[in-house]
């Protein structure tokens, strides 16, 4: 018995019992599960929804913390509601906002992933994770943590990209991401049809007028990074497809699992190169 429980894994996907020497998951087809287990060993971060939404909420609220520390804006002491709580736009420079500037100019393609980090005032960041805490479980549910993963860090990197190419001068907010989940819902619930594809089309729908009505009233929105965001995630959706259709596998968790390598290492990275020149560069 403990030899069979030596051999025997819990399939990454399904999460039932398989042999090691499958070839492919009896239950839910996923190739290779043995080769996907390592991904279970990594802290259990990633294991559900939950727990992935707050590492992403942590992620950002570190950033915005840090951003606060080293530059508050005198306008975020202010009456205004939409600059309360707002850091100067040097610490979000150094840090890693993206746009125009800093990726035409000055070269620094990195902040194409930190720019998914950082927020201007505390109600840009408020509403952002609250669109996530929406969006993210259904994302996660219907397409699994890799490729949600993907999604989430292709399709920001896209919407900044196409911002740049708009020659937005400088961007920052999770909003592009977000909007590239809502994408790959948008293409999930079009692509299943049925009762419960069609709600979800007809909701997500609705939050997308809302988002660009929204944009167009308000001054400085990023209409560019909201539309490349999510036609980054209709694209990623299609490509990497869902559970329901495609199963996971190996490509997905690779994929998935490089994202969030490259976005710890880009947020690392661009806080370490922030602080340098902040202390020595600036002289503080």
């Amino acid at each position: 018995m403990q030899n069979h429980d030596r051999r025997s894994i819990l399939c990454p996907n399904c999460r039932r019992l398989v042999s090691v020497d499958e070839a492919k998951c009896p239950y839910c087809g996923m190739a290779r599960p043995a080769s996907l287990s390592w991904t279970r060993s990594l802290g259990g971060l990633f294991s559900d929804p939950e727990r992935t939404v707050r590492v992403i909420i942590i992620a950002n609220a570190v950033m915005f913390i840090l951003s606060l520390l080293l530059h508050p804006s005198r306008a975020g002491l202010s009456m205004n509601p939409f600059g309360l709580l707002s850091p100067d736009h040097r610490s979000l420079v150094l840090l890693g906002e993206t746009g125009a500037i800093p990726v035409g100019q000055l070269g620094r393609w990195w902040t194409l992933i930190t720019a998914n980090y950082l927020h201007g005032g505390i109600l840009h960041i408020l509403f952002n994770m609250m669109a996530l805490r929406q969006i993210a479980p259904l994302i996660y549910h219907e397409y699994g943590f890799p490729r949600m993963s993907a999604i989430y860090t292709l399709g920001g990197v896209l919407g900044f990209y196409i911002s740049v190419l708009a020659g937005i001068p400088f961007t920052l907010g999770a909003s592009a991401a977000v909007c590239s989940l809502i994408g790959a819902a948008l293409y999930y619930g079009k692509s299943r049809g049925g009762a419960y594809g069609e709600a979800v089309y007809r909701q997500l729908g609705g939050w997308v007028l809302g988002i660009f009505a929204f944009g167009f009233l308000m001054p400085g929105i990023n209409n560019w990074g909201h539309g490349g965001g999510l036609l980054g995630g209709i694209i990623l959706g299609f490509l990497l497809g869902y559970r329901e259709r495609s199963p996971e596998t190996i490509v997905h968790v690779v994929l998935g699992w490089l994202c969030v390598v490259g976005t710890a290492a880009a947020l690392v990275w661009g806080t370490f190169s922030g602080l340098l020149l902040y202390f020595f560069v600036m002289g503080r």
